[in-house]
């Protein structure tokens, strides 16, 4: 009996340190997860969509327990964004969540960060399907090719102008090899043809300012300069539409006599509004588009897996679905592994609604 007794308790104790050692492996499992850092690269910083980004994305991971690591230049160059990537590498960080300046020229970095067991994601915009892991979009080409389009059509409308009639335009972006804002330029260069067919391109080659603030500007005072009858200037980038507005301000141009319109936050554009140099742009919600971009990064950094139609409940901003790349490009490399996560909505600004923003 004194045998079974003592064989007993001994069973006893060995549960207790095996049951011990499982909380301990639980707890430690917890931790690393919080533990976790996102270095959040955006394509430049000291602008107003990048910055308001990064403030949703660290109020975001404050609340939800990992961290955000904030690295970028001041200077929109590529060499700059292989040199963070470079350098995240070699800190052996967990994850990454990067807006690229060109389609492909990061792929060979972010493939190395991903081969370094690094999770990778791409947020606002993308490198090649299988660079990355996860890009949280915006929207759809077409879905924001259209919308640039109309908030165009409207603005011409309200200041007497026939949209069936023929309308000279053009485009002021970044440069001629950022994936996302190409892709709206093409898509909408292809609603123009169906739903405005008289309407006419003044500069197919299209401007770029390369995300420059001051270069925006000058790219602008050109534009105006030299196209003095042109209707409409379509400014796909958060940098150029300013830069447009400040240009048109400066040569005395208002939104009666030239529609200037695109896409930007709208802190960085609510003077040019009530000043009356443009009526209407638009954005999504760019302090939820980085936090998510960084909360998909982490969720894969703390172990968890997703392929395309996986779907996240993501705290605070609702479930998602991880999506085909062909929702972007028809094109696009597909994997399960790879795949998109759109944004739900996008918001048209106006003298009406601005004052209700702050980002």
């Amino acid at each position: 009996m004194k045998k079974a007794t003592a064989f007993a308790a001994v069973i006893v104790l060995l549960l207790i340190v095996l049951f011990s050692g499982c909380r301990r492996q639980a707890s430690g499992a917890g931790q690393a997860k919080k533990d976790i850092t996102v270095v959040f690269v955006p394509k430049v910083t000291g602008n107003a969509f990048f910055e308001s980004a990064n403030a949703g994305a660290q109020a975001y991971a404050q609340k939800n327990g990992f961290k955000v690591q904030y690295e970028g230049s001041s200077e929109a160059l590529i060499d700059n964004q292989i040199a963070i990537i470079n350098k995240a590498i070699e800190q052996k960080v967990q994850a990454l969540c990067v807006s690229a300046l060109d389609a492909t020229a990061l792929d060979e970095v972010m493939k190395k960060a991903l081969s370094a067991g690094i999770k990778v994601t791409t947020w606002d915009s993308d490198v090649s399907g299988d660079a990355r892991m996860i890009m949280v979009s915006q929207g759809t080409p077409d879905q924001l090719g259209r919308m640039l389009v109309e908030m165009g059509a409207k603005s011409l409308s309200s200041r007497g102008k026939n949209t069936g009639g023929p309308i000279k335009y053009l485009w002021h972006y970044s440069q001629a090899t950022v994936m996302d804002q190409n892709s709206w330029q093409a898509a909408g260069e292809k609603y123009i043809r169906t739903a405005y067919p008289n309407w006419i391109n003044a500069a197919p080659q299209n401007f770029y300012s390369e995300q420059n603030p001051a270069k925006a500007i000058t790219v602008g005072e050109q534009i105006i300069k030299d196209y003095p009858d042109i209707d409409l200037i379509i400014c796909n980038d958060s940098t150029s539409l300013p830069g447009q507005a400040q240009a048109a301000l400066n040569l005395g141009r208002t939104a009666q006599d030239l529609t200037i319109t695109g896409f930007a936050s709208p802190n960085a554009m609510r003077d040019y509004c009530k000043q009356g140099i443009v009526e209407r742009w638009g954005l999504w919600d760019c302090q939820v588009q980085g936090a998510l971009g960084c909360y998909m990064a982490w969720y894969l950094a703390s172990g968890k897996q997703l392929q395309v139609g996986s779907r996240v409940d993501v705290p605070d901003i609702g479930i998602v679905e991880v999506m085909s790349n062909a929702v972007l490009d028809p094109k696009a490399y597909t994997a399960p592994n790879s795949g998109v996560v759109l944004l739900p909505n996008r918001t048209e600004f106006t003298i009406n609604n601005v004052d209700n923003f702050n980002f």
